[in-house]
């Protein structure tokens, strides 16, 4: 899909010197099962950080990413970066129905989701999504993803309608 070092629109304010660690970035993590902490990415340096975004998302590019982040961390005051199960058949990686919890954080919002819009994202749209809806998460960014994706028209100072 050619997506996987993309950085998306809502991520300006943050990803412009990558200090904090971009969708594209954390979605080839969750693939790997690797959790990475702010402060392993912070450790990195800038051209670390561009090599982890440019990272191709093939399953052997990702098998070489899962060995270099392991090699790379071991040497961190933080330690090795930590193991979580690989995504699959995640929410995100599903494109027949959005999970309830972007529905919820949507209603939260005072947002719908047009009919048969998930199964149209791709999956690091998907990814997105779920990660900015998730509990605790603040939702300053959701609506900001739903209207870069199309999904609700934003109102003439920028901001998404509900």
């Amino acid at each position: 899909m050619g997506r996987h070092d993309h950085c998306f629109g809502f991520e300006a304010d943050f990803v412009g010197d990558l200090r904090c660690i971009p969708m594209a970035v954390r979605r080839k993590l969750d693939l790997v099962g690797v959790k990475l902490k702010l402060v392993h990415w912070s450790d990195l340096d800038e051209a670390e950080r561009q090599r982890l975004l440019a990272w191709p998302d093939d399953p052997g590019a990702l098998a070489e990413l899962d060995r270099w982040l392991e090699r790379r961390t071991a040497a961190m005051a933080a330690g090795v970066a930590g193991r979580l199960e690989p995504a699959c058949s995640a929410p995100w990686q599903q494109g027949d129905e959005p999970p309830e919890v972007l529905l919820a954080s949507c209603r939260q919002l005072g947002l719908t989701l047009p009919p048969h819009a998930w199964g149209e994202l791709d999956e690091l749209q998907r990814f997105a999504l779920v990660k900015l809806s998730h509990p605790g998460h603040e939702h300053r960014n959701l609506p900001r993803a739903l209207a870069e994706f199309g999904l609700v028209g934003p109102d003439p100072d920028g901001s998404p309608l509900p």
